[in-house]
């Protein structure tokens, strides 16, 4: 009898954890479930998104083409010469911003494919710096570059890498208009490539710090907010992280994370 009472309470036991982790497994299930049709549903918004910005960009193009076909027509000996160019100036700006806010939202928004290549970290900064160096005179910005002893090695594609460090490369050069120091650097840290730019701007207000990755997020005037957003989708799509650290009046650093080539 106690033996069959033991098995009874066994059996029940069992099956009372059985429930329980069937319970979890179906909760699981639920989640990846919601995931796939979040991400379904994300996945079919950026393509009707995409496809908007597309259409958009037809009919822009033909209104700029216009713009420049009338400010050919307009004599200067017209007295309201002045007045009507102003206005078309004015008028083919903002139009130019507008397709440069659509190609920014196709470039983050569009399937992006890398082309991987061994590269050297090394050898990608300096090609940076050579390019950046003119610009950074101009705002009296000290260029600095330091880099690994060794060869870093890395399975990236080339274009997109560099074009994520040139959009932190900017930010810092934007974050300093009356000049300071704008400093690269290259090394490798527990298994992984870093790459550092750091400024000596006046840093980034500490309840802005979580937003600055955000799309369409932007503390400058005139800025599309995409560029930061951008370079966080490349980096993490070559499998790394994007951080920063940033103080009040001493300046920022972002850190790029990659994983090395083996």
């Amino acid at each position: 009898m106690t033996f069959v009472l033991g098995a009874i309470v066994g059996f029940l036991a069992c099956a009372a954890i059985a429930a329980v982790w069937a319970a979890v497994a179906f909760r699981r299930f639920a989640a990846l479930q919601a995931r796939a049709r979040h991400a379904e549903r994300l996945a079919e918004l950026g393509t009707l998104t995409g496809g908007l910005a597309h259409e958009i960009k037809n009919p822009l193009s033909t209104v700029q083409l216009n713009l420049q076909l009338l400010a050919e027509d307009i004599s200067p000996d017209d007295p309201a010469y002045p007045r009507l160019s102003a206005r078309l100036r004015t008028v083919t700006q903002e139009t130019a911003r507008l397709r440069e806010i659509l190609d920014d939202f196709l470039r983050y928004a569009g399937r992006m494919e890398l082309d991987r290549r061994t590269t050297d970290l090394n050898a990608l900064l300096e090609e940076l710096v050579d390019f950046f160096i003119p610009q950074a005179q101009l705002q009296r910005v000290q260029l600095r570059l330091q880099t690994h002893q060794a060869p870093v090695l890395a399975a990236v594609d080339p274009k997109l890498i560099k074009q994520a460090v040139l959009n932190l490369m900017i930010n810092a050069l934007q974050a300093m208009p009356d000049g300071g120091e704008l400093m690269l650097s290259v090394s490798i840290e527990n298994g992984a490539a870093v790459i550092q730019v750091t400024d000596t701007g006046p840093g980034i207000p500490a309840d802005a710090v979580d937003k600055i990755f955000q799309a369409y997020y932007s503390t400058k005037r005139g800025g599309t907010g995409l560029g930061l957003a951008m370079t966080r989708r490349i980096v993490e799509e070559h499998g790394g992280k994007l951080g920063v650290t940033s103080e009040a009046g001493k300046g920022s650093r972002f850190s790029i994370r990659l994983p090395v080539t083996v």
